[in-house]
């Protein structure tokens, strides 16, 4: 008799559980797939056209969308989307998130253990989530607060290990400590870098916290990883209970080091860089970059570097990206709606250069690097292009969309957002997953000889045409 009890409880608790799922059918896509270029057997639609400049998202399990919103201009710093009758376009669209604007750069949305997470420049909040219910419950909890107002790289991105960790980054303030009371003139060369860099003491890496307790602070957590520039998308992966990310190397080569340093090597140098976390590391910043042709890590030219000097004793990334990139979330794909060779990989939202000149600005894409035996393979793919809507970026402001934040929905759809206009798109697969294969990835590899995506010759600069 108990036995049986216990069955009809377990059906029960399945059935229960049922009514909060919702079953998915693949949407119609955009003819035209939203103006994106993908694989063949990809499809994509626009969820939204312009809810305003955004940086992440995240996607629940009902398949409602929560998009941060870069800045809080006297409105509610976040919105959410809703689509009503599964043409896939959200219908309602709600703001919510009463905090105060500290810059303009608020970047995180999460979802985690029943709660949304979501940051500005200097504050990690979250709300409750409640089931059937768009807005989340109550006022903003405050997790942490960073008490030292900075500059440069503000965004305060997470990641969750799943046994109550929490990371934040606490990116540099500068491009590479640079010490200006070394430059007796109003030019940038030959400034020194200030050493040691006290800037590492409550910045330039990325602290643990607990996910669940309140207004904490640099001092209340522990740093688990130092040497970090200019980290905004990171994730957790579970297939190695890893903490990955993606950084932003450093600008102005050519301009702190012009004897040592082509405008040319300015442009391709150095990696943007696709890290491992292991806690206790030090990645080098701001002593060193990472040269991706070399596969070494150089002296930083504020403390004696001139590209030839190797640095030492600092973590490697697992897989160099190209210069400048600018690449701004990380997703690790779980779901089972794209092909198998999409699962465990990484996707990643590469934003684009806006300092490249004379050469013209890179990236603009989502790429993938696909993954074996846990790790990268060391090349990275054009997953989906389009983004910029010109054949050559001459400035950042030339095009038309920046990929910025990435999330999987319940179904295993992608879901990209643009931090212009705040477009959001859905990518989805419509084909034959056991046929696809390298012929479908043929096109998009050809569109690495596009100019915001190629290395440029050295005298293919646009001062030069």
């Amino acid at each position: 008799m108990p036995i049986r009890n216990g069955l009809v409880l377990v059906v029960l608790t399945l059935l229960i559980g049922c009514q909060h799922k919702k079953a998915f059918v693949i949407p119609k896509t955009d003819t035209d797939n939203g103006g994106l270029i993908l694989p063949d057997g990809f499809g994509a639609l626009v969820v939204a056209d312009s809810v305003g400049p955004s940086r992440h998202l995240a996607v629940s399990d009902n398949g409602d969308v929560y998009v941060k919103l870069s800045i809080s201009t006297g409105d509610l710093g976040n919105i959410a989307l809703r689509d009503t009758n599964a043409d896939g376009r959200a219908d309602i669209f709600q703001r919510f998130g009463d905090y105060p604007n500290d810059g303009s750069f608020a970047t995180e949305m999460r979802i985690h253990n029943g709660y949304l997470y979501y940051s500005s420049e200097r504050m990690v909040y979250r709300q409750k989530l409640i089931p059937g219910q768009l807005i989340p419950e109550g006022k903003p909890e405050v997790l942490f607060i960073d008490h030292y107002p900075i500059k440069w790289h503000n965004a305060k991105s997470l990641a969750f290990d799943n046994k109550g960790g929490m990371y934040i980054t606490l990116s540099a303030p500068t491009n590479n400590c640079e010490d200006w009371n070394t430059v007796v003139s109003p030019a940038v060369a030959n400034v020194k870098g200030q050493y040691p860099c006290r800037q590492l003491i409550d910045m330039g890496g990325i602290w643990k916290f607990d996910e669940d307790k309140l207004e904490q602070d640099q001092a209340s957590g522990q740093r688990f990883a130092t040497g970090l520039r200019s980290v905004v998308g990171i994730a957790w992966n579970e297939e190695d209970n890893s903490l990955y990310a993606v950084q932003h190397g450093r600008d102005y080569l050519h301009g702190h080091a012009p004897q040592y340093f082509s405008a040319w090597q300015n442009a391709v140098l150095p990696a943007e860089e696709f890290m491992k976390i292991q806690e206790g590391e030090n990645y080098g910043w701001p002593y060193s970059y990472y040269d991706h042709f070399k596969h070494k890590r150089m002296k930083a030219p504020e403390y004696g570097g001139d590209g030839v000097r190797e640095a030492t004793g600092y973590a490697d990334p697992v897989m160099g990206l190209p210069a400048h990139f600018a690449p701004n979330d990380l997703l690790f794909y779980k779901g089972d709606q794209f092909p198998a060779r999409y699962k465990k990989g990484a996707f990643i939202a590469f934003h684009g250069s806006i300092n490249r000149a004379p050469y013209p600005q890179a990236g603009y894409v989502v790429a993938f690097v696909p993954f074996e035996s846990g790790k990268p393979t060391g090349k990275w793919e054009v997953f989906a292009d389009g983004f910029a809507g010109v054949d050559t970026v001459r400035n950042m402001i030339d095009a038309h969309y920046r990929p910025v934040g990435l999330a999987e929905g319940p179904d295993g759809s992608l879901y990209v957002s643009d931090s212009k206009k705040g477009k959001i798109w859905r990518i989805v697969f419509t084909a034959d997953a056991i046929a696809f294969g390298e012929a479908q990835l043929v096109t998009m590899e050809k569109r690495k000889s596009r100019t915001y995506l190629n290395i440029p010759d050295a005298a293919d600069s646009l001062s030069v045409k």
